[in-house]
């Protein structure tokens, strides 16, 4: 679908983050894409696939069941893990892998070296109640200490120290992935889902595109994207553009690129909360069926009737009940296309995400920052 410009913007949510802003001086690498995930969009169809019932019910029941493909993480990890929460609250790791495989070459661009990185990284955390949430958002480029990791093929990888954290998904796949961040964090992951190029695109356009205004021209020829000032409605081509473009948008940065990702999650939240699927069942079917091709999910929401259960606990939550930042950290001194956790700060976010707090501003505060000028999403 082409642009749309449409008059209007109503009112505007910008993500931020305070801080001074700093742009690390240097040769940056060539950017790798970016997109997000398809969770809330999943888990709202597979409700309304249930609710629906009548005929033919139990013939897309066992359809859409045989779309989602899983990791069993649990199993993977074993028990030496840190503990379930016991007030009701969840946390979810979701991924955007950038695999160059199959139809994901194309629109990622590159070869096909048969890996595949996080390159999107997220800890959800669905605060108790299940009516608010705060999103921590891991920027691919940290340099962590990846604990030893056993791939899904019983390969087993050394611990690696100061190594990428996107580097996790690649050596040992999810079951890495979530125990890097385990380590990182001493949170426990209770779920898992990921989603990847094609994915996402086709998930955007089962939306009918996502609705955004830009305050400035975007022009990215390396994310082939062109956009003028205005609002516009994104078919998933131009959505994946815009989630991966780094140099069409504010200084640069790998961190002002999270920045541009959470205003776009938010935008598609509020698109799924009002695009009234419940009330259209051969829209509701397509669109289950796209999402549900579309993630990677634990074995724990290995199926339509989970995640119908779990939908139940994120049907309230929209953009202005999410709380979005960005892990703390501060540029490498030895490399300004690499940044270090802050570890006091960071231990801020972990120790609000374990007792179920809100984020304080002071764990943002004087962290390393990007800019992504320019964007803004629209209700």
């Amino acid at each position: 679908m082409p642009a749309e410009s449409t008059p209007g913007a109503g009112i505007a949510h910008q993500a931020t983050t305070t801080g001074p802003r700093r742009r690390g001086r240097g040769r940056r690498r060539k950017p790798r894409s970016r997109r997000h995930t398809a969770l809330l969009v999943t888990a709202w169809t597979a409700a309304g696939v249930l609710v629906l019932g009548g005929t033919g019910a139990g013939y897309l029941y066992f359809k859409l069941n045989g779309n989602i493909r899983s990791v069993d993480i649990n199993h993977m990890l074993g028990t030496h893990r840190p503990g379930k929460s016991a007030d009701g609250s969840e946390n979810i790791l979701v991924l955007g892998s950038d695999s160059r495989s199959g139809g994901n070459r194309k629109l990622g661009g590159g070869t096909d070296d048969g890996t595949a990185r996080s390159d999107t990284a997220m800890i959800v955390h669905l605060r108790k109640g299940h009516k608010q949430a705060d999103v921590v958002s891991l920027p691919r480029d940290t340099l962590v200490d990846r604990p030893e990791c056993t791939d899904a093929q019983g390969t087993v990888h050394p611990a690696a120290g100061s190594a990428m954290f996107n580097s996790a998904y690649s050596t040992g796949g999810a079951a890495c992935a979530v125990k890097t961040v385990e380590s990182l964090t001493g949170v426990r992951m209770d779920h898992y889902v990921e989603v990847d190029f094609s994915g996402f695109k086709r998930l955007i356009d089962g939306l009918d595109g996502v609705r955004v205004t830009t305050t400035e021209d975007i022009r990215d020829p390396e994310s082939h994207l062109d956009l003028k000032a205005g609002t516009h409605t994104l078919d998933g081509t131009q959505a994946l553009g815009l989630v991966r473009t780094r140099h069409g948008v504010g200084d640069g940065s790998d961190l002002g690129r999270i920045q541009l990702q959470q205003a776009f999650i938010k935008a598609l939240a509020d698109r799924v909360g009002h695009i009234g699927v419940l009330t259209n069942p051969a829209k509701l079917f397509g669109l289950a069926d796209t999402a549900t091709k579309a993630v990677t999910t634990d074995s724990d929401l290995a199926s339509v009737k989970k995640l119908a259960s779990f939908a139940n606990g994120l049907k309230g939550i929209s953009a202005s009940h999410m709380n979005m930042v960005t892990m703390p950290v501060r540029y490498d001194p030895a490399d300004p296309n690499r940044v270090l956790p802050q570890q006091d700060k960071d231990q801020q976010v972990w120790d609000a995400l374990k007792n179920d707090r809100p984020i304080p501003a002071s764990a943002t505060e004087g962290a390393a920052v990007g800019r992504a000028d320019g964007v803004v999403t629209s209700p």
